[in-house]
């Protein structure tokens, strides 16, 4: 375990991390709850021993409820920065596939004024958190942690979807947390944030007895939703759209299914250790589970500064050095990847342009190669400047569900796709992340991403087609990209 020595856990923080929060009331408190002691006193910063990777601390937290880990794949992943490990959320707020919004809390309760609007109901659930007036440049401080599904997208986009529910996770699933330990792999330094009470707690969480865990094995191999002819038919039907002018590009995606029993936080580490990526992600409660092994993000703010980082054209991996760079010279080489990826980025471009200072956004990196250990990918950067009116969820909002998962214009790809694709998506291709009570942001596109429903265990591989495209090299690269995750469990 990486934090034995909870003495270090020091009152005053350390290196000018010390914080208090400003106080205010909360509205809608049972007074008898222990709760409220965590959220009417002094937020402190305070310095944890440091470990490369989160991994056997989140064991020691895995049941606890609301438990998640955003996890930046570290060591082995080597562009993300920090791993952020939480549980017990003051709050969970979750949305039905039916559209019917709950809030699962002891002391909060939801106004009445707001039951139509689920953006407005994350926003005031912020807003319960006491406001922080601390400098740190760590990136939660409190506020939502969870997911956001793609079908969530659709139904905002007033897409009615022709077919059933992939699963019967919520579309949305954001708890509110108070706490958090946070590892910073760039200065080597690991911190816990939270009330004394909170510390406290949490010290006697990790020196507990470990939960007994059952193996994690599968029952049965996953298996195609399509054959590779049904996804053809598709793709034809695809390439009709694109010649009448409704589209330029659609991101066309199959589900693989496996059954499986045992522990879905095996499973993850299984996966984490076969692809390594900076966007990762796990949470799980009852039978259901989200396993993500994210390459992308999605959208980023902080300090009114906006970022999304658009990934379009991949190649595997080569098996010998010489293999491995003809393969990333073909694909930076290749006119029909650049230009699927600047589609993308326009669309991007006018989606941050909705909610950014007019004249801001801009583009300092247009199809540059990024290597992870399974895929090369052209990776792209569009930035602006949050405009003041507007929050961090009013741009989660605008922009949401990423373009490089839909295809260009937004919304009637959204349309193909659902009349294409033979099920919901889920949370594939939605976002995991976070939005500070300070109101910074930072989000995946959840790609490479595994969902668990009572048994079943659902992955889906896609990508982007446009008029040039060849239906079998398409049909190959949705294997490709997730040929790794289902070899891992396999």
């Amino acid at each position: 375990m990486p934090y034995p020595e909870w003495s270090l856990l020091r009152e005053k923080g350390v290196d000018g991390h010390t914080g208090v929060m400003r106080l205010r009331p909360l509205k809608y408190v049972a007074p008898h709850w222990l709760g409220v002691c965590f959220m009417t006193t002094a937020l402190t910063i305070s310095a944890l021993p440091y470990s490369t990777d989160p991994l056997a601390l989140f064991a020691k937290l895995r049941h606890r409820p609301g438990a998640v880990l955003l996890d930046s794949g570290r060591p082995k992943a080597t562009t993300g920065r920090f791993d952020i490990v939480s549980s017990d959320p003051l709050a969970t707020l979750t949305m039905t596939p039916e559209g019917d919004t709950r809030l699962s809390s002891d002391m909060l309760t939801l106004p009445a004024s707001l039951a139509e609007d689920v953006t407005a109901q994350q926003q005031w659930l912020i807003e319960q958190l006491p406001a922080v007036n601390v400098k740190s440049e760590l990136p939660f401080l409190g506020g939502l942690m969870g997911y956001w599904s793609y079908d969530l997208g659709r139904n905002r986009a007033d897409i009615a979807s022709q077919h059933p529910a992939a699963t019967r996770l919520p579309l949305l699933r954001v708890g509110l947390f108070d706490w958090c330990i946070t590892l910073d792999h760039v200065k080597e330094q690991a911190w816990f944030v939270g009330s004394p009470a909170r510390r406290e707690q949490v010290a006697a969480w990790l020196a507990a007895p470990d939960t007994p865990t059952t193996p994690f094995k599968l029952t049965q191999r996953f298996s195609p939703e399509l054959t590779q002819a049904a996804y053809t038919e598709r793709f034809d039907a695809v390439q009709r759209y694109i010649r009448a002018g409704d589209c330029y590009q659609i991101n066309l995606a199959q589900r693989f299914t496996a059954h499986y029993e045992g522990d879905e936080w095996q499973a993850y580490l299984q996966l984490r250790k076969a692809t390594p990526t900076p966007f990762s992600g796990f949470m799980a409660w009852g039978h259901q589970a989200v396993l993500s092994l994210s390459p992308e993000r999605f959208i980023q703010s902080r300090d009114g500064l906006v970022e999304t980082r658009p990934i379009k054209g991949t190649r595997p991996r080569g098996k010998t050095p010489d293999q491995d760079r003809a393969l990333a010279n073909d694909l930076l080489s290749s006119t029909k990847d650049r230009a699927e990826n600047v589609m993308i980025v326009d669309l991007l471009r006018n989606d941050l342009g909705r909610v950014c200072v007019p004249g801001s956004i801009r583009v300092p990196q247009l199809c540059q190669l990024e290597s992870y250990p399974n895929v090369h990918h052209l990776v792209s950067v569009v930035q602006g400047q949050l405009a003041s009116q507007h929050s961090p969820l009013s741009l989660l909002t605008a922009g949401f569900p990423g373009g490089s998962i839909t295809g260009a214009p937004k919304i009637r790809a959204m349309q193909i796709i659902d009349e294409l694709e033979p099920c919901q998506r889920s949370v594939y291709c939605g976002s995991l992340g976070y939005i500070d009570v300070r109101g910074s942001m930072d989000t995946s596109i959840a790609i490479r991403t595994m969902v668990a429903d009572d048994g079943a265990l659902h992955v889906w591989g896609g990508g982007g087609l446009v008029a040039d495209s060849q239906a079998e090299e398409e049909y190959t690269e949705t294997l490709d990209k997730i040929r790794h995750l289902i070899g891992a469990l396999e």
